[in-house]
């Protein structure tokens, strides 16, 4: 039987459990945003490390704005670096999947959480 996350998280003990939800919850938002932008829905197709960061701190910001990079520190999410060892941790617990070319540098440096979650977030007047 699949581990919950929360099991996973507590068994691993680096990242709160909402930051695997949350990760999980970006694959999602990811996928949503690259087929609206297709002229013509495509058959599925794979996700790579660095639109999958990009994915989600789009929704990072979308759900809690400046506070963004807070609430993911708070889990234990400080890089995009952190950001593949939970994809990587959710992939050994078939959370998730991986192509035989991707790997966990895939993630490495994709931005700093300061300059996008801090120095370019703009406030939008409702």
């Amino acid at each position: 039987m699949k581990k919950t996350l929360e099991e996973i998280s507590q068994a691993d003990g680096r990242y709160d459990a909402k930051a695997l939800k949350f990760v999980f919850d970006g694959l999602g938002h990811t996928i949503s945003r690259i087929r609206s932008e297709e002229e013509e829905p495509a058959a599925p197709r794979h996700i790579t490390g660095a639109e999958l960061a990009q994915g989600i701190a789009e929704l990072a910001i979308e759900r809690w704005g400046r506070l963004a990079r807070m609430v993911l520190n708070i889990w234990g999410v400080r890089n995009t670096r952190d950001l593949g060892e939970i994809v990587y941790l959710m992939i050994a617990h078939q959370w998730m999947t991986a192509q035989e070319s991707d790997t966990i540098e895939d993630f490495d440096n994709v931005y700093d959480f300061e300059e996008v979650f801090e120095k370019q977030y703009r406030f939008e007047p409702q």
